[in-house]
Formats: C-alpha cells, structure tokens, sequence
C-alpha cells in the first residue's frame, strides 16, 4: 500500500474537490468519494461565503461571520440534487443569482461518506478548490 491509500483510508469523510458556477444561480459540486444521499442532499449542511462583510447574491454569510445554523441555506433559497448516479457530484440551484464579481466560498459541513452517519466537521480541505467568483 502507498502512502496515499493509507491517508484515503484515515478520511472518515467526503472532501468537496471543487465547486463551479456552471449557471447564473446554480453551482456544481464534486466530492472526492461516494456521499450519503441524506447528507449530501440536506441544502441546511451548506453554506456559502461572500468577500463582502455582508452577504451578497446566493451568500448565506459574510466575509467575518462564523458559520451557524441561522446563516446556512435554507431550502426556501436552495435546494441540491444529484448531477448523476454517483454520488459525488451535485448541483445547488438558487432563486437568485450569483452577483457578477463577487468571490464566493462554497462551505459544506456533516456529509457523510455513503453508508456511515454521524459526521459532524466540515467536508473541505487545503486543496479544494471551493472558491469562484459570479459571473
């Protein structure tokens, strides 16, 4: 076994590899391994970072503001379905769009690998690219 695999193996959970505005109001998603649908699916597991100090376009937080159950999307502004049967990629659909020119930060937390349950961290790491800016 190669260093590699035995880092995979420690990994308890999914990390998102990237996020991309591929629509005005809608971003693709893709993990790293196979999520739990509940999880992966659940828009409230989901937040999304503005550079401005306050929210701004599809951004449930600013720039400083931690992340809390308040400022995560809510399904009344988002919602997230499958992009294909593989269960690592998805794609968030917004009622509004992405403000051109804005950085956003895609930030999702307590998806679980497919399977398992109970994750309670966040599901990015130093080499997402988790990062766009609206368009």
């Amino acid at each position: 076994m190669t260093t590699n695999q035995n880092d995979r193996q420690m990994i308890t959970h999914p990390i998102l590899l990237e996020a991309r505005q591929i629509a005005p109001n809608q971003i693709l998603i893709n993990y790293d391994q196979r999520t739990d649908l509940a999880s992966a699916m659940n828009v409230s597991n989901y937040w999304i970072r503005s550079n401005m100090d306050r929210p701004a376009g599809i951004a449930t937080v600013g720039m400083s503001a931690a992340l809390t159950a308040a400022n995560a999307i809510r399904p009344d502004i988002g919602m997230i379905t499958p992009a294909d049967n593989t269960n690592m990629r998805f794609v968030m659909t917004f009622i509004v769009n992405a403000m051109s020119g804005i950085m956003y930060t895609v930030l999702p937390c307590f998806v679980n690998l497919e399977g398992r349950s109970g994750y309670r961290g966040e599901n990015w790491g130093p080499f997402s690219r988790n990062m766009f800016i609206g368009r």
